[in-house]
């Protein structure tokens, strides 16, 4: 990608700081800039390269530069594709959007001038407060006050502003009235019913916001009734309509579905005969991976083993641009609740044709790998088969016939099978542990459901070595599928993990140095690193804190089309191959696959770098969406739950620490609830940013994220999803450091004002 640049002459030593600053700025889109570009525009070799990383440190230690995926930016430089929230109009009545994704850090969030095609049919009208994505680019001729940015629409991702879900309740003067369950409505109080279809009191109703006077309620209209409220399913309803989730495919879709057919074997290797098997969780509905392994029998590769992963062909079914295409890219990726799948494609190619089924022929992409006996990866081959699963095993059945109990499902695969998918396993085992990806033990909790659809339990499933083996073999293709593309010189979806930011680098440094831990300031961490911190605080006090605050210091993982490796899994190049059925990024990777390697007539179309970029943030967008969606339900789904047992005591964590107060996750459900900091006893507490915690001006007790407490249920609010606690636990004595909370105390601060803090619910946002 050639940069546009115009340095001083080559070979003139190491730039100055105000000449790499003034390159950085110059630079524009799409080029990146990092240390290698750096060092070929100045013309740096041998050892001044050094010396450059050294100078690149100390800006980004000053904030005068901010490294984000590997490249170097100026400050607030916004990305080229982003997620993006309208936020109002300027003088002119122009739309102004700012990134839904800012770091406070930073600074203020750039704010955008957003423009539309109005020309364009069928687009809609976006308004204040809509969600979007858009592209960006700096405005050569903006004035000192406006909008460093220009922004245009790609996708309007939703209407927040005009439609809106709530309960209608009877109402004997005028007909009825909504009372919001979304938390970004329940501030404007209730709604009455101007127009629309019938409701019965307690029903859970979609509704479009009117324009009404100043004078009384504002007025909505009922748009569709999606049931009562007193069906535990309504929680689910409510994140889907919420987060605007895609529920109903469109019927070209659904009919081509139905007229989808297994292909025959033209072009395809035959492989029925291999043993693979499926495995699974005992619930699973769709078996999209099938494994298999098998010593080596190369004398070259003494000890080694020969893995295969194949992997439902999804895109046998799916043509680029067909109508299930356009539904699955909207959708970005299947969505789970207690309750219901909202799946990304239909049940005729989710279920059926998708699934790998025991004894039933299927095509399948599968690539072969073959590892030494220390688990590094020698060698690999992709596959375009048929194939036909030998069996279709739980997790709980392949770990009881590894623990020396197979079951008659695994009796007779326990030799010829599974354990030589468990030798492999333990090669694989010694290889990852000197890779050593980021290892931080976070058990998930999983909602049970009655008949009836009301909550039974919360548990935490066992993490066996079943799970684990299925894990690591899916790693190994992930990364097989990655590096065959690159080698091809194939444009596809990564899917990556940048490294933390110095900002919150700093700040872990800074909290491990009050527990007696010392970090360089401004040191690169790897992952090895972070698990050696948590290895020296396992079984201390401190161990859920650190866990707690490394959790927080990490980036989210994304997809993207240029590569900048994987921080938590250590890997220099990912790509998610193993699951097309319920995630677009996995079919991107097949159809690039298909292409690459001539494998048919149905791989990926010619796109762009930019058409990749806008995939690679819709579905992004998507997951987060079903992150949040999946999220919201639980927290609905146990405050319900709890919803009878006010005033019961609870073993709990603290789990975030704000201005505002306590965040306690209790141990039996993973529940999270608010305790005010206006209640937590005759003090005022002040908030240390550094320690996460707060603490008593007066006392010097202190309240630290990851503290075991005991609080009481004061309140749940199912629809809000929220809970309130009282604390009934003493903080931690810690010493007053008098001449910091000396200098933070003002007159105002002299008199609590906690007393007067609203105690309403809160929630957390993360």
């Amino acid at each position: 990608m050639t940069i546009r640049r115009n340095p001083p002459a080559k070979g003139g030593g190491l730039p100055s700081r105000e000449e790499i600053l003034a390159f950085i700025g110059r630079e524009q889109r799409p080029a990146k800039i990092g240390k290698r570009e750096i060092a070929r525009a100045f013309g740096i070799k041998g050892p001044d390269r050094v010396a450059l990383k050294s100078l690149l440190k100390e800006l980004e230690a000053e904030g005068a530069i901010e490294r984000r995926r590997k490249q170097l930016h100026k400050p607030g430089q916004l990305p080229s594709v982003l997620l993006a929230e309208i936020a109002g109009r300027d003088n002119d009545g122009e739309l102004i959007a700012t990134p839904l994704e800012w770091d406070a850090a930073q600074g203020p969030a750039p704010k955008i001038l957003f423009h539309f095609d109005r020309r364009r049919p069928g687009m809609s009208v976006p308004g204040v407060g809509d969600h979007a994505l858009i592209r960006t680019e700096l405005r050569r001729d903006a004035g000192p006050r406006e909008p460093a940015y220009g922004g245009r629409l790609i996708k309007l991702l939703d209407r927040a502003k005009s439609q809106m879900l709530g309960i209608y309740r009877t109402d004997s003067h005028d007909g009825g009235r909504v009372v919001p369950v979304d938390k970004r409505n329940l501030s404007r109080g209730e709604f009455v019913v101007a127009e629309g279809g019938e409701a019965r009191d307690g029903d859970l109703v979609a509704v479009d916001i009117l324009r009404s006077s100043r004078l009384g309620l504002p007025a909505v209209k009922i748009r569709e009734r999606l049931g009562s409220i007193a069906n535990e399913r309504a929680m689910s309803l409510i994140a889907i309509h919420a987060h605007g989730i895609p529920a109903r495919f469109r019927p070209e879709a659904l009919a081509e579905a139905e007229r989808a057919r297994a292909p025959n074997m033209a072009g395809r290797e035959d492989w029925r005969d291999m043993p693979l098997v499926t495995i699974d969780p005992a619930d699973a509905k769709d078996h999209d991976d099938a494994v298999f392994a098998e010593p080596d029998p190369s004398q070259d590769n003494p000890g080694g083993h020969i893995l295969f992963v194949a992997i439902a062909d999804v895109a046998a079914h799916v043509r680029p641009g067909s109508a299930l295409d356009r539904d699955a890219l909207e959708r970005g990726n299947s969505v789970y609740f207690p309750d219901r799948v909202v799946p990304m494609l239909p049940e005729r190619i989710s279920n059926d044709l998708g699934s790998l089924r025991a004894g039933e022929d299927r095509p399948a992409l599968a690539i072969r790998m073959v590892v030494d006996k220390n688990g590094h990866m020698r060698a690999h081959d992709v596959h375009r088969v048929t194939l036909r699963s030998a069996a279709q095993l739980t997790y709980m059945q392949v770990q009881a016939a590894w623990d020396g109990l197979p079951g008659p499902e695994t009796q007779a695969l326990l030799e010829p099978v599974l354990k030589p998918l468990f030798a492999a396993y333990e090669a694989i085992k010694i290889a990852r542990r000197q890779r050593s990806p980021l290892d931080l033990d976070l058990p998930e909790r999983k909602i049970l459901l009655k008949p009836d659809g009301s909550v039974d339990r919360v548990i935490v499933p066992p993490h066996l070595e079943a799970h684990r083996l299925i894990e690591e073999f899916m790693i190994l293709a992930n990364v097989a599928a990655a590096e065959t593309l690159e080698a091809r010189h194939q444009a596809f979806i990564y899917r990556a993990h940048g490294e933390p930011t110095l900002e919150k680098l700093n700040a872990l440094s800074e909290f491990l140095a009050s527990i007696g831990i010392k970090l360089a300031k401004g040191q690169v961490l790897t992952a090895r690193q972070f698990n050696g911190i948590l290895a020296r605080v396992k079984g201390t006090e401190h161990e859920n804190v650190v866990n707690e605050i490394v959790l927080r210091t990490q980036a989210q993982a994304e997809y993207v089309h240029e590569n900048y490796g994987h921080f938590g899994l250590n890997l220099r190049r990912y790509a998610h191959f193993t699951s097309p059925i319920r995630r677009y990024a996995d079919l991107i990777v097949h159809r690039a696959l298909i292409r690459a390697l001539r494998l048919g007539g149905d791989g990926l179309p010619e796109l762009s770098a930019e058409d990749l970029a806008e995939i690679a943030a819709q579905i992004s967008a998507a997951e987060r969406r079903a992150m949040a969606a999946e999220r919201d339900t639980a927290e609905r789904l146990i405050a319900l739950y709890l919803g009878d047992r006010i005033g019961t005591i609870f073993s709990g964590r603290i789990s975030g620490v704000t201005q505002v107060g306590l965040f306690v996750r209790l141990n039996e459900t993973g529940a999270d609830g608010f305790i005010p900091a206006a209640t937590l006893g005759d003090d005022y507490f002040r908030y240390d940013e550094s320690l996460h915690a707060l603490i008593g001006n007066r006392t010097g007790k202190m309240h630290q994220l990851g503290h075991e407490v005991s609080v009481k249920l004061i309140e749940a609010s199912p629809f809000a999803g929220a809970m309130r606690f009282e604390l009934l636990s003493e903080g931690k004595s810690v010493p007053l450091r008098n001449k910091k909370w000396g200098k933070r105390a003002s007159r105002r601060d002299k008199k609590p004002t906690g007393g007067n803090r609203s105690t309403r619910l809160h929630r957390r946002q993360t």
